[in-house]
Order: C-alpha cells, then structure tokens, then sequence
C-alpha cells in the first residue's frame, strides 16, 4: 500500500443475545441486542483520489457481489452528501469475513470506509454526521463505527454506552450457507420471541457467562428452518470438550461457543476442522 494510504480493520460483529421486541407499522422489527466484537476481521484501505472507486480481494471476495453494491460506497456516498467538499478515493477492500453470515462484515466494512474518510478529512468521530450516515448505511453499521460492546436497541439507532465484557474465548463456526437477513425475519414465529430484557449486565466472567446462559437468540429457530445445517453446527459446538454456552450471531448462520481458555478453544476448532472439512472455523477472543 502506497505510504499516503489508510488503513482501518473492520471486527466482526458478535450478537451474544439478540431479542425480538415488536414488528414495526413499516415491516421492520425492533430489537434489543448485547454486541461485542471479534478478532477476525476484514482490512479497508483508502488511497486519496479524485474518483470514489472499490476494489474487493481475499477469501469471500466472490461472495461480496458488486462493488457499486457494497456499503463501503453506499456509506461514502451518504457522507459525501453530508460534508460538503469531501474527499474520497479508492478503497480496496480486503474480504476475511463470510458474506450473509450473521457477522455484520458489510457494516463493519461500511464503519471502517467511515472511519477512514473521517481521517482523511479530519472530522472528529463524534461529527453527528458520521453516524447520521452510518445510520443512512445500514442498521448495523452505528454499533460498527466504535466497534466496542454495547447494548443495541431499535433497529439499531438506539446505543448503550461502551460496556467492559470480560475476555471470552471463543470458537466461530459457518457451515459455508449464506443466510439473507429480510428471509429470515420474514419467517420469523412470534412465539419464539423472548420475554427477557437485557438489565445489567455482569462484568465478572463466571457472572457473565451464568447471566449469558439464561438469555437467547429469537432468531434462532426462524434461521434453523431457513438452514437445517445451523442446527449441525449448534450440537456440534455444544457438545465440544470445553463448550460452555453455545449460540447462534445475528440471523445466521454462523454460530459461536465459549470457552475457559484459548487452549480449549483452540484443540476444539481443530477437532471441528477435521470433522467438518467444509466448514469456516475460527479461533477468537470476544470484547
């Protein structure tokens, strides 16, 4: 990368709970969420020029779709309307993070390109208009933009402030099926909703993980008829040596399980890989 460029990594984005609170009067459904975020990550480049271009590269670059698609010039664009006189430029986007996976890699993308043009044009992070275009971008992308814990609520505008999790080893698992968000909201049964709210949350990790036990993911069953192979990938994370708590993120289908020590977490990938060949499986601590 030329040495006027910049760069940013963009975390995946970890839904250790995810409520369902109502269906809104325009189709979308309010939530409330605690979000913490992953050491796999995407990597975002910008190299100042007169024209806003994208290039895409890396594992899931395939599955990205077309780069006039992506939310890394979706959120350009939204600030450029914003901030008179923006300059902009080439970002090379550098795909670690499964597409459709129920990792929020697109917004992490699209907070990292905001954070990088925030840079490069010298508005603070906390310049309203940054997340008022974060906000036009796309409903995760706020919580993306300090990708640190926090409470989401909403349709994702709402945000607690940052929370001090403890260290959570962790495995990440995607069974290689890509899962729309809108497919699986719209076979969402209100009957799987939770009646639980988050409260406080506990910052000692054996209080965390008991208080983590006791909540859920409502999304879960609607996501499991939509793949079958969530389920697979549940049992087989609950049933790994260590496994404390094993959980699906977001909509799917990528699911996560905790572990004691990065030792247990990492003998249990390994075990996964060679059960399941096809399978994208990553070692990770959440915070």
């Amino acid at each position: 990368m030329p040495l006027s460029g910049l760069a940013e990594t963009a975390p995946a984005k970890i839904n250790l709970t995810l409520r369902v609170v109502a269906r809104r009067d325009d189709g979308y459904h309010t939530l409330e969420s605690l979000v913490a975020f992953a050491d796999v990550t995407d990597r975002l480049t910008l190299e100042p020029s007169d024209a806003t271009t994208l290039s895409v590269g890396g594992e899931f670059a395939a599955a990205s779709g077309p780069a006039a698609d992506n939310l890394v010039m979706k959120a350009a664009a939204a600030l450029r309307t914003a901030v008179s006189g923006l300059r902009t430029g080439h970002f090379a986007l550098e795909k670690s993070i499964p597409v459709a996976a129920g990792l929020g890699g697109g917004s992490a993308d699209a907070a990292a390109a905001l954070r990088l043009l925030a840079a490069s044009n010298g508005l603070a992070l906390t310049d309203p208009r940054l997340l008022a275009a974060a906000r036009q971008t796309g409903a995760d992308v706020p919580v993306c933009l300090d990708p640190v814990a926090k409470i989401m609520r909403g349709i994702g505008e709402e945000l607690s402030p940052p929370l001090k999790l403890p260290k959570l080893d962790a495995v990440l698992v995607n069974p290689g099926v890509a899962v729309a968000t809108k497919d699986v909201f719209a076979g969402f049964d209100a009957r799987y909703v939770g009646t639980k709210p988050i409260g406080d949350v506990p910052c000692g990790r054996e209080p965390f993980i008991a208080w983590l036990g006791g909540m859920r993911n409502d999304l879960t069953e609607a996501a499991c008829r939509k793949a079958p192979a969530i389920r697979d990938v549940l049992a087989a994370l609950s049933s790994a040596p260590g496994s404390r708590l094993a959980r699906m993120s977001g909509s799917g289908a990528t699911c996560f399980a905790l572990f004691d020590e990065a030792e247990e977490a990492s003998d249990a990938a390994a075990q996964l890989r060679a059960a399941h060949p096809s399978w994208w499986v990553r070692t990770t601590v959440l915070g």
